[in-house]
This record gives structure tokens, C-alpha cells and sequence, in this order.
């Protein structure tokens, strides 16, 4: 079959946006809570508080992610919800008046819109929480409510809130606060796909699909996409998933995965043995020990052979998440090992997610810390921000490091170098993890000419070419440096 991907995401930069913690609003605004107790905002962040943000501070923000170059927002959930991360959703038709409500996020996404950003959801469809409508009429009638057969019910009777006490229902990860839903009940499925093609059809861009490994019924998540796509051909599914995804990657349910198979090669080849193990460990992912170039092109050739290139080209690659430590909390702040990750993450196949807040050298262990608040201007790492608008100004202006093919051609010891080639453009990209300057010479065969500007770093070049024989490249690469040559404009 052919597989098909929205066009859009293959030239997309994607911001993350955990909505509390970005902006609260600057100005007036018609707020349904105006004298809330909210947590400071420089303040570490608890499991449980609030600092207050909403759409209307993002939508303050959008020339900002503008002069960044993002052009696509991905926000953790926004429905109502009883948690400041809305992960436990009570009502899937509503954003949370916290944040703005409907009309707010109505305001945001036009004005997103009128800058070309698009803005993806976040889909919580495999549990709903305790306070959910629907599963608060289980708690208060019992056996006799007509949603029993939503939930997985296993005896009665139930205990939502009482430790002491077995659930007697299923709950995502043994979390009473979180009732799996019955995917097996068409009424149930018929009303995910219904919330799905509201939100489409209200005008967001696309669906982050949270948990979608544990629903396990036969053709969910086919119909899910049909759905979804009869609205919007170009509306990107995208689903958490951090191993091999090629179950789902068939080209008939999701058009990508939050690529963690990429960040944890990718960050054990640039900060090696600088892991802070405790904010790796029992991770869905494995950041640590450290790699060599070999062996990080090794991982890298495997991943680009596992799913179709259609499907590599809509990848949301990442280095960080709500769900893990920030890199520079797990590089023990070592900034290099940020910056070359960072020069990967920007010249790789599909689309690059930076995490809020990492383009200024925001700081955060394991969850609440990695969920601080963004913090203000006069505390933003501005080289870190400086490198980020620069990589991504060479992404959005170079086609081949957005779809051109990828070419490794150098890896040994510290010293990782690939080619992307598009058509006539060719680009290359060298990257030393070593602590010491690395000189390497080596044989091009893999290019038609000579990329010789100097686009980032700090690389002395030098191309030879004997009568009769491939074009030999030299580079002389500082330690924990990256590089990208271009072709001379």
C-alpha cells in the first residue's frame, strides 16, 4: 500500500507547550478565577500545584516562538481536568476555564493560525479520571448506572478515593485516580471518535495520542485515523510510543511516534559518561551507557531502516519531555553536551520537538522539576537561545535538512560525520564528542560536490581530489564541537 503523511510535518518545528508552566497572561483578561492561590512561578514545581498559566499568555507569546522559527505547537492536554498537567480529563468537550476555555483557545489557534503554526492536541483516550461525568455517575448509583459497561468494573464495591480499600476497577498503571476505559464497548469507542472529529473539525492541526499501546481492540486505531482524516487529510496522528512502533507505523493508524528511539542514542553519544543515572534510570528509554560514533551510526542506520521513509520524514524526534528530565539536568549541566545533541536533533530526518524552555537553558530533573515554570528573560541562557534560532533558520532554509536523504560518512572514535542530500543541495553535518580536537581525513564518494561554506561552527576544511580518484575531505574539528558545511551561495 501506499503510505501517505501530512506534508506539513516534514517542514514543522514543534514547540512543546505543558500549559501551566509557559505564560500567564499579561493582561486584562475576563477570568473565571481572579484571586487564585497560585504557586510562585520561580518556584520549584509541586505534584499537585498551580502556577497559573493559560492560552492567552501563549497566544503573548507567539511573536516569540515566531522569531524562534517554530511553525507547529504540540501542548500536553487542555480539557478540564483536576491535575496541573490535565493528563486526568474530565471533560473532553471543554477546555479548562483555568486555561481560558473554549473561547481562549478559539482566540489562540486563529491567531496561530494567522502566523502559519499549527497546533496539535493532546489526546488522552485510553482513561478518563474519577471526576470524569460518566464515571462519577459509576461512583454515586453503582451497579445501577448506565455507564458500568464504560469502565472496567471487576466487583463492587468500588473505592475511587480510600487507599485502604482494592479499586475493584481497572486504572491506568494501578492509578485508581485514572479508569481505563472499555474500548471493547462500541458506545465507548463511538465516543472517543466523536471527541476526535470535534477537535478536528474546531480546527487543530492534528492528535498526540497518549498511552495508545494499551488499547488493544481490533482496528481502533484504523478507525481512528479514517476518521479523522475524512475532516483532514493533512492532520498529523502522532502517538506516545518509546520503542520499536512498527506495529503502529503500517501506514493505516499513526503518521509518526515521539521518537525516543533517537534521543536516547543520541544522548548517550553526546554526553556520554556525563549521565546522571538517577535521572535515567527505570526511564521507557535508555540514554545511558555511553556510545562511540560507531556504534551511535550503528543505532542510527537501524532506526532509519525500521519504518518507511514517509513515515521517518513525520517522526516527532525529541532530545526531552514532560515525561523525562531536561538534558542539561541529565548532562549535569554540561552545555556541550545540550549543543551537539541539540546540531542532531535540528539536521535529522522528521520533525524536531524542542521542549519549553530548553532553547533558553531551562534547567529540571524527573518530574514536577522538569515542569518549572519558563522563566523570564533576565534568567534565559541567551547563547543556548542564539544556537537554537540559528539551527533552526538553517533547517527552514535548507530543503535537504528537512527531506533530503541521509548519508553517514565518517564514524569512528569521537568523531560522528553524515551528508542529507536533496536534488543539487548537499549538506554536511560533523559532529566531536571527544574533550579533545579531532583531525579526520577520509574518502567522499556519497556527493556530487563540495560543501565548503562554513554554516555553524568553528571546522577548518580542506577538499583534495587526485586525477582518477574519489574527493578526500580533511576536517579539523575542536573538542565538543559541531559543524555544518553548505554549498556556497
Amino acid at each position: 500500500m501506499q503510505i501517505t503523511t501530512p506534508d506539513w510535518v516534514k517542514h514543522a518545528v514543534f514547540y512543546q507547550i505543558f500549559p501551566d508552566r509557559f505564560a500567564r497572561s499579561k493582561q486584562p483578561r475576563k477570568r473565571l478565577l481572579k484571586n487564585a492561590s497560585w504557586e510562585a512561578w520561580d518556584d520549584m514545581p509541586t505534584l499537585q500545584g498551580y502556577k497559573g498559566g493559560d492560552l492567552w499568555g501563549v497566544m503573548e507569546q507567539l511573536d516569540y516562538l515566531q522569531d524562534l522559527g517554530i511553525n507547529a505547537v504540540y501542548f500536553t492536554p487542555i480539557f478540564q481536568s483536576a491535575s496541573n498537567h490535565r493528563y486526568h480529563t474530565h471533560d473532553y468537550y471543554q477546555v479548562d476555564p483555568m486555561l481560558g476555555g473554549n473561547p481562549a483557545f478559539q482566540e489562540l489557534l486563529d491567531a496561530a493560525h494567522k502566523r502559519n503554526i499549527k497546533v496539535v492536541l493532546d489526546g488522552v483516550f485510553n482513561h478518563s479520571s474519577r471526576g470524569f461525568f460518566f464515571f462519577n455517575d459509576v461512583l454515586e448509583n453503582g451497579p445501577h448506572s448506565p455507564w458500568v459497561d464504560w469502565f472496567k468494573i471487576e466487583r463492587w464495591p468500588v473505592s475511587p478515593y480510600n487507599g485502604e480499600y482494592p479499586a475493584n476497577y481497572v486504572g491506568w498503571a494501578g492509578n485508581r485516580a485514572l479508569p481505563v476505559f472499555n474500548h471493547d464497548n462500541p458506545e465507548v469507542r463511538e465516543y472517543i471518535m466523536e471527541i476526535a472529529e470535534f477537535w478536528i473539525k474546531f480546527g487543530i492541526d492534528g492528535w498526540r495520542l497518549d498511552v495508545p499501546f494499551e488499547i488493544k481492540t481490533p482496528g481502533f486505531w484504523q478507525e481512528f485515523r479514517d476518521r479523522v482524516k475524512a475532516i483532514n487529510p493533512e492532520a498529523y496522528i502522532v502517538g506516545e510510543v518509546w520503542r520499536d512502533s512498527r506495529e503502529w507505523l503500517d501506514g493505516t493508524q499513526f503518521d509518526g511516534v515521539m521518537n525516543y528511539l533517537f534521543a536516547a542514542p543520541t544522548i548517550a553519544f553526546t554526553t556520554g559518561d556525563r549521565v546522571d543515572i538517577t535521572q535515567v534510570e527505570d526511564r521507557s528509554y535508555d540514554p545511558y551507557p555511553p556510545l562511540f560514533a560507531k556504534e551511535y551510526g550503528e543505532k542510527i542506520e537501524y532506526l532509519l531502516q525500521l519504518y518507511p521513509w514517509e513515515i521517518q520524514l513525520t517522526q516527532l524526534n525529541l532530545l526531552a519531555s514532560h515525561d523525562t528530565a531536561r538534558l542539561i539536568s541529565i548532562a549535569q549541566g554540561d552545555k556541550a553536551s545540550v549543543e551537539l545533541a541539540t546540531v542532531l536533533l535540528l539536521t535529522f530526518p522528521g520533525a524536531p520537538s524542542i521542549y519549553y524552555g530548553d532553547e533558553v537553558g531551562l534547567p529540571g530533573k524527573l518530574d514536577p522539576d522538569s515542569r518549572r515554570g519558563f522563566p523570564m528573560e533576565a534568567h534565559w541562557d541567551v547563547y543556548v537561545l542564539k544556537y537554537h534560532q540559528k539551527l533552526i533558520a538553517l533547517r527552514n532554509k535548507y530543503p535537504a535538512l528537512r527531506t533530503g536523504s541521509y548519508h553517514i560518512l565518517y564514524a569512528e572514535g569521537t568523531v560522528y560525520v553524515f551528508a542529507r542530500i536533496l536534488g543539487n543541495e548537499e549538506l554536511i553535518v560533523a559532529v566531536n564528542v571527544g574533550t579533545s580536537d579531532a583531525n579526520t581525513s577520509f574518502e567522499v564518494t556519497a556527493l556530487q560536490s563540495q560543501p565548503s561554506q562554513l554554516l555553524y561552527g568553528e571546522t577548518e576544511i580542506f577538499w583534495s581530489e587526485e586525477a582518477g580518484k574519489s574527493k578526500q575531505l580533511s576536517l579539523s574539528l575542536p573538542a565538543r564541537s559541531a559543524s555544518i558545511l553548505g554549498p556556497i551561495d
